[in-house]
């Protein structure tokens, strides 16, 4: 299954790692360096044209890779959810 995150992006939900909410997951330093690491190591794609909301962490076969979104994280839960229980 796969979820939409913005844009033209679409996801597998078995890679999905975590889905943070930017407002408040800045606030800790674990999370602020790996956002510093994978923007250096060139693993951040933007998935959206505004102010980011949130942050999706992928782990595929090329390594780790951040989604940035404008969707809320609480959708993008839903969104991932509702497809998993719909199986």
């Amino acid at each position: 299954m796969y979820v939409h995150i913005g844009q033209d992006y679409m996801l597998p939900v078995r890679s999905i790692v975590s889905v943070f909410d930017l407002d408040t997951a800045t606030c800790s330093k674990h999370t602020r360096a790996l956002l510093a690491r994978l923007t250096a190591e060139g693993r951040v794609v933007t998935a959206c044209e505004d102010l980011p909301k949130s942050a999706v962490l992928c782990d595929g076969a090329l390594g780790e890779i951040l989604y940035l979104s404008q969707i809320s994280s609480t959708a993008l839960q839903r969104r991932i959810e509702s497809g998993v229980t719909g199986l």
